[in-house]
This record gives C-alpha cells, sequence and structure tokens, in this order.
C-alpha cells in the first residue's frame, strides 16, 4: 500500500488510478480529433489544449472517485465498475458543462465533451478488461509472514482470504508451546535462521501476531529481519492499516498513545476545515433554501406537528448542542423514551421516508456547521441517553468526541446504518480510526463517497 496523507491507498487502486488519467487525457484528445476532423478545421498545437485536457481528466475521475469506480466490488466485478464509470463519466461531463458556461474557454468544446465521453468509457472498460485478471493476483500483494498460530493469526487468515485483500500470507510461525489453531504452522524451534526463512520465502512484511507479549518478543530476529529491510509491523497496526478501522478487541491505551497519529498538525488543518465548514454551509443554505421549506411545507401537510425537529446530542469535548432536522417522524415518535431507529421504523411518516433516503431532512445541519457546533465531516453525534450507556459498554468511546461531529464520516460511508450496541461498536473503530488520522485528504476523500452513499442509498434508514 501506499500511504497518502496518512491514509493508505492499494497499490492496485492506485495503478489503476494513474491509467485511468492518463486514458481520460487521451479521450479527451481524441474527441478533439474527431470533432476537428468533423468540422474540417486543424488539429493545432497540443500545447494549447493542456488545460482543458487535464481538467476533464481531473473532474471525470473525481467523479469516479465519489460513485465507487475503485471500490473493491468494482475492482472484482465488470459489470459493477461498467454501471458506476457511466454515472461518473455522466456527472463529469454535467460538471464539465457547467465549468464550460461559467469559465468559457476553459474547457473542451461540449460538441468535444460529446465524444470524448463515449471514447472514455470504451477505453476504461477496456483497460478494465485487459488488467481485471491482473489487479488482484499476486504481482500486487504484499507477502506477509506471520510470527503466531493463535487466534490473531487465524484473523489475519480470514482478513487475507478476501477477494480484495492486498496482502497474501506465505507462512505461519508458531512462537509458543501452546496448541496452534493454525495447522500448516511451523513452530520457531524448528527454523535454524529466521531471518534467511524470511529471505527465502521473499517475504516484504513481517506481522507479529503473538497472543501474549510479556517476555514473548523475539527482538534478535526482529531486529535482524528489520535490518535487512523487511517490514516488521504489530497486529494492531497492521488491521488499522489494512481494514481502515481501529479493532477494539486487541488495542491498547499504551498502542494509542505511542502509535502514529492525533499529531500536533492537526491545528492548521483545523483551520482550512473549519474556513471550508463556513464556506460550505453558507453556499449550501442559498442553494437549498427553496428545496427545504418546499419540504417543511409538505411535512407540515403529511403529518401534525413542527416541520423542523431540534434534538439534543453531544459534540466536541462532550459539549451538548441543538441539532436540526426536518421532522421524518411523528411527534409521539418517543413518548416512551429514547429508542434506537429500526429498519422499516413504523415511526416514519410518508414524506419522512422520502427525505431520509434521499437525505434531504439532513440540509437543515448546515446551519448546525455554520454556527460551527458541528462539521460537515465527523463521527455522527450521538443522543446523552445513549453516550452514557455507550461508554459504559464499550472501551474508548469518548476518544470520539475529541473531534469534532459531522454530518457524514468515516463511519457512515463504510458501515451500512445500524441501530445497536454491536453496530455502535463497529462505527466506533471507524471513528477512532478517523479522530487518529484526520487530514484535510481524508475529509475530501469522505465528501466524495458520501455521493456514492446518497445515489445508491447505501445505508439510509
Amino acid at each position: 500500500m501506499i500511504r497518502l496523507f496518512k491514509h493508505y491507498i492499494p497499490n492496485a487502486v492506485l495503478l489503476l488510478g494513474l491509467f485511468d488519467f492518463v486514458l481520460l487525457v487521451a479521450a479527451g484528445e481524441l474527441g478533439w480529433m474527431v470533432r476537428a476532423w468533423q468540422i474540417g478545421i486543424g488539429l493545432g498545437a497540443i500545447s494549447d489544449r493542456w488545460a482543458p485536457l487535464l481538467i476533464f481528466a481531473a473532474l471525470v475521475q473525481t467523479a469516479m472517485i465519489a460513485v465507487g469506480v475503485y471500490g473493491s466490488d468494482a475492482l472484482r466485478s465488470m459489470r459493477y465498475a461498467g454501471a458506476r464509470l457511466l454515472v461518473a463519466i455522466s456527472l463529469g461531463i454535467i460538471a464539465l458543462s457547467v465549468v464550460y458556461f461559467l469559465l468559457p474557454g476553459r474547457t473542451l468544446w461540449r460538441s468535444n465533451l460529446f465524444y470524448a465521453m463515449f471514447i472514455a468509457i470504451a477505453l476504461l472498460l477496456g483497460i478494465r478488461v485487459l488488467l481485471g485478471g491482473v489487479l488482484g493476483t499476486s504481482a500486487f500483494r504484499r507477502r506477509v509472514l506471520v510470527l503466531g498460530a493463535g487466534a490473531r493469526a487465524a484473523r489475519l487468515r480470514k482478513l487475507g482470504e478476501r477477494p480484495e485483500a492486498g496482502f497474501v500470507i506465505v507462512g505461519y510461525v508458531g512462537m509458543s508451546a501452546k496448541p496452534a489453531e493454525i495447522e500448516e504452522a511451523i513452530h520457531r524451534d524448528a527454523i535454524a535462521n529466521l531471518t534467511r526463512y524470511v529471505e527465502n520465502l521473499g517475504v516484504s512484511e513481517v506481522v507479529l501476531a503473538l497472543e501474549e507479549r510479556r517476555n514473548a518478543l523475539p527482538l534478535k530476529d526482529l531486529l535482524r529481519i528489520k535490518t535487512t529491510g523487511v517490514h516488521v509491523n504489530e497486529f494492531s497496526t497492521f488491521l488499522e492499516r489494512e481494514t481502515g478501522r481501529v479493532d477494539l478487541d486487541t488495542v491498547n491505551p499504551s498502542w494509542l498513545i505511542f502509535s502514529d497519529g492525533f499529531s500536533s498538525g492537526r491545528m492548521v488543518s483545523s483551520a482550512i476545515k473549519r474556513l471550508f465548514d463556513i464556506a460550505a454551509s453558507l453556499l449550501l443554505l442559498v442553494l437549498t433554501a427553496p428545496l427545504i421549506l418546499v419540504f417543511a411545507l409538505l411535512v407540515k401537510l403529511d403529518s401534525k406537528g413542527p416541520a423542523f425537529f431540534r434534538q439534543v446530542r453531544v459534540g466536541l469535548y462532550g459539549q451538548s448542542f441543538s441539532l436540526i432536522k426536518l421532522r421524518s417522524m411523528r411527534v409521539d415518535a418517543e413518548a416512551g423514551g429514547a429508542q434506537w431507529a429500526a429498519k422499516q421504523d413504523p415511526r416514519v411518516t410518508r414524506i419522512g421516508r422520502i427525505i431520509r433516503k434521499c437525505r434531504i431532512d439532513e440540509l437543515p445541519q448546515a446551519w448546525t456547521v455554520l454556527k460551527g457546533e458541528m462539521s460537515f465531516v465527523g463521527p455522527r453525534p450521538e443522543r446523552p441517553e445513549f453516550v452514557d450507556d455507550l461508554e459504559e459498554k464499550l472501551p474508548f468511546y469518548a476518544e470520539r468526541h475529541m473531534v469534532k461531529p459531522g454530518i457524514t464520516g468515516w463511519a457512515q460511508i463504510n458501515y451500512p446504518y445500524g441501530a445497536s450496541i454491536e453496530d455502535s461498536r463497529h462505527k466506533l473503530e471507524y471513528d477512532l480510526y478517523y479522530a487518529k488520522n484526520y487530514t484535510p485528504f481524508l475529509d475530501l476523500l469522505i465528501l466524495l463517497q458520501t455521493l456514492r452513499v446518497v445515489l445508491w442509498n447505501e445505508g439510509a434508514r
């Protein structure tokens, strides 16, 4: 994997993204050639078109990222990838048409974009046909040796068996006298020279999956392996990188303290984040005010009660604030006390189902963002009644309040909507990853991926 702004990107995804960008530039140029031939003009120097071609490629690829073209499902299924590509290129062309209207001369001609769109679809599908059988092979996967043969090693084996896994486990080494859960594991005593064993297997990374760390670390072995250029990683760190979440089953306070993350450089990042929140919330409120008013009226007509719904939530540093949304449930929805939302919740009104699926009920939260009580990106703010219970049952739950809550977040785009203690545990793992690894780049990635969640109704309830 390649680490970019504290976030890991699989090698196969990065390579495919580079190929796609080059092909999009080529599609824009081929579209120009077709249009020039059609109207009988000279091609001119390509240097005169570099800016429009790069804008075309950048905007279309941004749309591809947003709709999930580089997700694990799209990398494995041509049908899935084809559907997402069509949507992405269509959105990219719409965005380019807007840019053309606002800044004429800065993009390719609209007639040029028409041809470039179809050429791009053909080229992008073609590269996936050619590389589809290669991207998932061991050539793009790191070769991992696991030190350990117990429950943790078994978890790594299960993780490595996933089709989207970015690594392949080439061996297990038992490090204790306890019965092994991995039958094929070789005991350390049977290996004369562990460093040479690692070299012979062509290992690129060694992962410590020891059940008991005290007095069990093979320090001499690890030092020799490390000095040969092989990466040595700890179990929790490896899981964080491969899954994009902090594993609550194995993490401990010392790991959170000494591992990379929570850097002081976020002061500048926080300032950038706040400036973005102010600008984006103002723009969103201005653009969506008519839509909010229309649906506020429909909510009033559909059921008794106010159009807007206010509820106390827990925010930054555990401070409470008032959240505002369009009301999607009956006014007596919680007459018996606070309740988790449920699938096909009978408390949701007819209009409520529509605005929840389209996320229209979330739009008034832009006002809360403008006031500074929330951000566009961050952990989902929970109610005080639930927070008190979750802090007792889930370790490190209070740490998610070290960052400002958000309308969308890392948990929301990676975990389907859920309303239970177990769901909260899984979402907390993603929230801790975000709090630990926050950068403006990760915020941008989350904002783009939120479009995928909205378009395909992933996680709505």
